[in-house]
């Protein structure tokens, strides 16, 4: 029995043996990987970044393109620098600094290359290639930064950078490694799966010298990278750069949009910044100096701000209420100024008069009707149920949450509620009279300057609008993403907007004559936000030609008093550029880059007589400014 056990462990030894040279046999003869190393060369892996998807305007105009930069990766077993110093003049950047990445890159690992310098411009890198050669261990690696084509835009791309730790662990599709860059806000976060591509890798074999010997079995394993989708926006580069030019100096924003799509035609939040000073070595520290700055440049206030509305929203109150049958088009209504401060005089105002002249008391009883409408109720019983009723009516228009714009970060403003007023005055103790600045778009109300144009989009279309979006299509096949094809009604019946409608025309000859433009039908509302912090706000929202509209539009400038004025002129001068090219009112342009709206000395222009005059008891047509 036990000369059996010994020739079992002799055959067991002998099977061994016989496993380790048959592997070693495969190792050093048939294996290329070894063979490889045993000739002193070295598989040194690349990985080839694609391009991000460049961007265009709706007109073909490049906006957006990639400009190459070079990282540098250190593997520090094979790193030999004689003269750090030199190197780090060479590359323009700080000693300690390369110092430091040299130390954390050899506390990684000895044999993994780790990036000891990034984003070397291409011009700089250009010039010092070839001695390069000279520093043993160090590998360039091409990338790519954004560069930009016009100085604009800034909020709407927004900017890349390189993914965080957090980002990394939050990525379930396993995409990104570290040193990956991707985009951090703006269009190039939300269609960041379009525009990333796709990574390559190249395999390839080096000696000692770093002498390139060719691809590791003749490329078998290399992939090749797949660039990301181009964006074509919807954004009118030219009416954008003239936007930006009336808004300098100023702090607001404008919107326009196409409202038969709701594509969105310009963008501006003022004051912006260089998009380009976020690309590159420099970024840091000129993030820095953004987030310091007091006038906030990286606010993105179109989406962000959140304003009382103002008179603007009276054309809200208007439609619901003749949704709601509390009143008619045509009924009258006599008003003092018993109710609410006016700029409108006392007299008798049916709805295209109200909002014509903006009238605040007429709008306050209208809001009445809509929120008391169970005359068997007490007042404190009807409150909560009227106010249910005209909120979910208000969101409809999108109004009190998100529109779902193609870009982050965007505000839902705020439609309070029953719950709002049970907790600031207690259930039950609360009545319409304690809602009244409601009814004129102060208050509590928020709504963000798309929303307003928005706004103004409904009524071009008279009741339903597209999600506003700035991307007009994805890569060549034109793609649009399908909750922007999607019509939302707002539920107002259309023979409910041609008096409002018509109203808004009237206007221009009532609160806003600086945004008259011969030959073309603007419809429009004038808004003075109150400010409790300084000057009013000025706001204007419109849309042209009135029976076939090509353009909606919102502009508010904070602290620039009667909304007729700033808003209502740089709006106007909008409006006529955009349909007919150019404008021909040079004087009105210089008044609104001046900036100078608070002279009350000024003179509003002479306003043409109205064709179809307003047939009403008394202030038949008010040639004022300030009325709102």
């Amino acid at each position: 029995m036990n000369e059996d056990r010994k020739y079992i462990v002799r055959i067991a030894i002998v099977l061994v043996a016989t496993a380790f040279l048959i592997k070693l046999f495969s190792i050093q003869v048939l294996d290329d990987n070894y063979k490889a190393a045993a000739e002193s060369n070295i598989i040194h892996t690349v990985t080839e970044y694609p391009y991000r998807g460049l961007i265009f305007d709706r007109n073909g105009k490049l906006l957006v393109y990639n400009e190459p930069i070079f990282d540098l990766d250190a593997v520090p077993k094979e790193l030999y620098i004689e003269d750090t110093l030199m190197l780090s003049g060479m590359l323009g950047i700080d000693y300690e600094d390369l110092l430091s990445n040299l130390q954390k890159a050899r506390r990684y690992s000895s044999i993994q290359p780790t990036t000891i310098v990034k984003q070397v411009p291409n011009q700089v890198f250009a010039k010092v290639q070839d001695q390069l050669v000279d520093f043993d261990g160090i590998y360039p690696k091409a990338r790519t930064i954004r560069g930009y084509k016009y100085n604009s835009l800034a909020n709407v791309f927004g900017y890349i950078g390189e993914v965080s730790k957090r980002q990394l662990d939050r990525d379930t599709t396993n995409y990104y490694k570290s040193g990956d860059y991707m985009g951090i806000t703006g269009l190039e976060s939300s269609y960041e799966n379009y525009l990333r591509g796709k990574r390559g890798v190249k395999y390839k074999m080096v000696n000692v010298r770093r002498v390139e010997k060719g691809s590791f079995k003749d490329g078998e394993l290399d992939t090749l990278s797949i660039p990301g989708e181009n964006l074509t926006l919807s954004i009118d580069m030219g009416l954008q750069a003239y936007a930006e030019k009336l808004m300098e100096g100023k702090i607001g924003s404008v919107v326009a949009i196409e409202p038969a799509t709701g594509e969105i035609l310009t963008f501006v939040s003022a004051p912006t910044y260089d998009p380009a000073h976020l690309a590159g070595r420099n970024f840091s520290d000129n993030f820095k100096q953004l987030t310091t700055d007091s006038l906030k440049p990286l606010f993105n206030r179109p989406l962000m701000a959140m304003y009382p509305p103002g008179s603007i929203f009276k054309i809200v109150q208007g439609l619901i209420a003749l949704e709601e049958g509390v009143i008619g088009a045509n009924d009258k209504i006599y008003c003092d100024h018993s109710l609410i401060g006016d700029h409108a005089p006392p007299g008798l105002y049916d709805m295209r008069k109200g909002i014509m002249l903006s009238s605040n008391n007429y709008f306050a009883r209208v809001f009445r009707l809509v929120i008391n409408q169970h005359p068997e109720m007490s007042q404190f019983e009807q409150a909560p149920l009227g106010l249910a009723n005209w909120k979910e009516q208000v969101g409809r228009f999108g109004l009190g949450l998100p529109l779902g714009v193609d870009l982050p970060n965007e505000k839902s403003g705020f439609m309070p509620g029953p719950d709002y007023y049970n907790r600031v005055y207690g259930t039950g103790r609360w009545k319409v009279s304690n809602l009244t600045s409601l009814s004129i778009g102060q208050g509590e109300i928020l709504m963000n300057p798309i929303q307003m144009a928005n706004l103004a989009a409904i009524m071009a279309n008279r009741g339903y609008y597209y999600k506003p979006h700035i991307v007009k299509s994805i890569g060549e096949s034109n793609y649009l993403l399908p909750e922007f094809r999607e019509k939302v009604e707002t539920g107002i019946s259309a023979e409910h907007f041609p008096v409002i409608i018509q109203g808004m025309a009237d206007a221009l000859r009532g609160t806003a004559p600086r945004a008259i433009v011969p030959d073309i039908e603007i419809c429009g509302k004038t808004g003075t936000v109150e400010n409790p912090h300084g000057e009013d706000h000025s706001v204007f929202m419109a849309f042209a030609p009135k029976d076939d509209p090509k353009i909606a539009i919102s502009v508010f400038v904070e602290n620039a008093g009667w909304g007729g004025r700033a808003a209502a002129s740089t709006a106007s001068l909008l409006i006529e550029t955009y349909l007919k090219g150019s404008h021909n009112r040079q004087w009105l342009e210089d008044y609104v880059l001046v900036g100078d709206f608070k002279d009350k000395k000024r003179k509003a222009p002479k306003a043409p007589v109205l064709a179809d005059s307003v047939k009403v008891d008394n202030n038949n047509v008010l040639q004022n400014e300030n009325v709102e």
